[in-house]
């Protein structure tokens, strides 16, 4: 009789599936990627955002949340300095947590949403943490 911990043969093919890690870095880092290009694209609405958010001078808070995302994504996704990547991103998304989701500040449905985000963008840290764990231990076997 097999243990209860041990994975059904389904799901450790499709677990050991060579696509799988790669695929799910880019997902982990979409967000990332999509937010940086239409900074990129539209560098005044980035500047825009920044400065409503009050990170000044917003000028470089918007240059440096584009290379972030951009650079940082591009390693995560090719499994190359993922731990400094993973770090920046998630330095970038606490920050973006503590200024855009301050739902100790707000009452009722703004709250509720600011809430769920910031529990959110915690999620994704926690993310961003087990892909550089899970690619300093591929790296170290």
């Amino acid at each position: 009789m097999a243990a209860l911990s041990d994975t059904p043969r389904p799901i450790a093919a499709v677990l050991s599936h060579p696509w799988l890690g790669h695929v799910a870095r880019l997902a982990l880092v979409s967000a990332y990627l999509i937010g940086g290009v239409q900074k990129l694209t539209d560098f005044p609405a980035a500047v825009a955002e920044q400065a409503h958010f009050g990170l000044q001078p917003a000028e470089l808070w918007a240059v440096a949340a584009i290379a972030v995302e951009l650079i940082g994504s591009v390693l995560v996704v090719v499994n190359r300095l993922v731990w400094l990547a993973a770090g920046a991103l998630g330095v970038l998304t606490f920050v973006a947590m503590l200024t855009a989701n301050d739902f100790w500040r707000m009452d009722g449905h703004d709250r509720f949403m600011a809430l769920n985000s910031f529990f959110e963008h915690l999620g994704l840290i926690a993310g961003l943490v087990l892909v550089s764990v899970m690619s300093w231990r591929a790296r170290r076997a």
